[in-house]
């Protein structure tokens, strides 16, 4: 999969991208809030660069078009026409927007697909990542394991 936005490119991660990856995802303090991470550069080369497969669940990562750099990461996992995400950005480029910009541009791709329904777990503490769920229009439907559970109806 390759999606390209206004300033970044969506696709599958690439053997150059795991040490800037490892940066954020080894960064405890940055991470709080995601349960992926603090795995050595061998783990997340067998997790993010093997066959990939939205039903198991897979890593997409964010690639600044001018600089060529890694500024985060998608997760998505499908279950027929449900689909989770997860997203990450880089500190460097956090709350300038990438963030809204590629997961406005997966959600397109979604319902492109036809998925009809995407849900997103956040941590109550994640206040970030809640005002993004909110701004894109994600509704709170209830609480799982620990989690708040937002959902977006594409209506498809």
């Amino acid at each position: 999969m390759t999606i390209q936005t206004q300033r970044c490119t969506i696709r599958d991660f690439e053997p150059g991208d795991i040490p800037r990856f490892m940066e954020y995802r080894n960064d405890a303090h940055w991470m709080r809030y995601q349960g992926y991470k603090g795995k050595t550069k061998e783990e997340y080369e067998q997790d993010l660069l093997g066959d990939s497969s939205l039903v198991r669940g897979t890593q997409f990562a964010i690639i600044h078009t001018t600089t060529g750099l890694l500024i985060g990461d998608i997760y998505l996992k499908q279950d027929d026409s449900l689909y989770w995400i997860g997203y990450t950005i880089h500190p460097a480029f956090a709350r300038r927007g990438y963030a809204a910009e590629s997961v406005t541009a997966i959600m397109a791709w979604i319902a492109a697909r036809v998925g009809s329904i995407i849900k997103a777990g956040v941590l109550p503490e994640n206040t970030t990542s809640i005002k993004l769920l909110e701004k894109l229009r994600f509704s709170f439907a209830g609480k799982e394991d620990g989690e708040l559970i937002y959902v977006f109806d594409t209506g498809g």
